[in-house]
């Protein structure tokens, strides 16, 4: 692997993990109290 595609994956990772908090806070305003639970439920059973 290239250092140039190293960094272009540890970028788009940066990228997914500032996603993945904005998708979180969405879900716990709608979900509130059960939002880990739910996200936990839906981990648990997705295929």
């Amino acid at each position: 692997m290239t250092d140039e595609k190293a960094i272009e994956l540890a970028k788009k990772i940066v990228e997914l993990d500032l996603l993945r908090d904005e998708i979180w806070e969405d879900l716990a305003q709608l979900a509130g109290d059960k939002a880990f639970e739910l996200l936990r439920h839906i981990q648990n059973h997705s295929a």
